[in-house]
């Protein structure tokens, strides 16, 4: 009877024992799979900016937001990353606009300001400015539906979408009109006035037949 209890603590006491030489080749394993992966991603961020290093520098905001006029909307929120227009996986990576961030936008008559602490700050010019929506996914970031306000913008010979979300998404829908009214007002004056150009027309039309009559 001792001699089985004996001999069943000693099973117990060796079913404790570990063997640690085997958990320290499975971490050490983990750790390198882990680097290995990170470097691939380091490796496919460098590679992506290197084909978009066509892009241009971006364009930097006056030195005072409102110069230019008066201050129309304000954002506070996070920037989540910039596309090829309408392709919401390709990101863009070239001069840090792949790296997401907090953001602070200011809309004026000149453009949009994005002061981007830690990170690049951008300027978007109001003449560059193609179009606002609220959208719920981009480069990879998915949130709920509106959940993101789009900035679709001319940089270069690039159409690109900015992403950001306002840490209040209520105001999401006060910029898509801001800025969407904003563009139809540039569209509407750089359009030429048909008026003229008719009058022009017929003008030198009847001068025309005046001179073979």
């Amino acid at each position: 009877m001792s001699a089985a209890l004996i001999n069943l603590a000693a099973e117990q006491k060796s079913a404790e024992v570990t063997d640690w030489a085997a958990r320290i080749g499975w971490v050490v394993g983990l750790l390198l799979f882990i680097a290995f992966v990170y470097w691939l991603m380091r490796q496919g961020w460098k590679w992506r900016g290197s084909l978009q290093s066509d892009l241009p520098e971006l364009p930097v905001a006056p030195e005072e937001p409102g110069a230019d006029g008066d201050v129309k909307l304000r954002l506070s929120g996070r920037y989540h990353g910039s596309t090829t227009a309408g392709q919401w996986l390709d990101r863009i990576v070239a001069h840090g606009l792949g790296v997401r961030s907090r953001a602070e936008l200011t809309l004026t008559d000149a453009g949009v300001a994005v002061v981007r602490p830690g990170a690049t700050d951008f300027f978007v010019p109001a003449g560059r400015l193609r179009a606002a929506r609220l959208d719920k996914g981009i480069a990879g970031k998915v949130l709920a539906e509106g959940g993101l306000l789009i900035l679709t913008w001319q940089h270069g010979d690039r159409l690109l979408d900015s992403g950001f979300r306002s840490d209040r998404a209520a105001e999401h829908a006060a910029w898509v009109e801001a800025v969407n009214l904003m563009n139809q007002s540039i569209t509407t004056n750089d359009a030429p006035t048909t008026g003229a150009s008719t009058t022009d027309a017929s003008t030198t039309a009847t001068t025309t037949e005046g001179t073979a009559r």
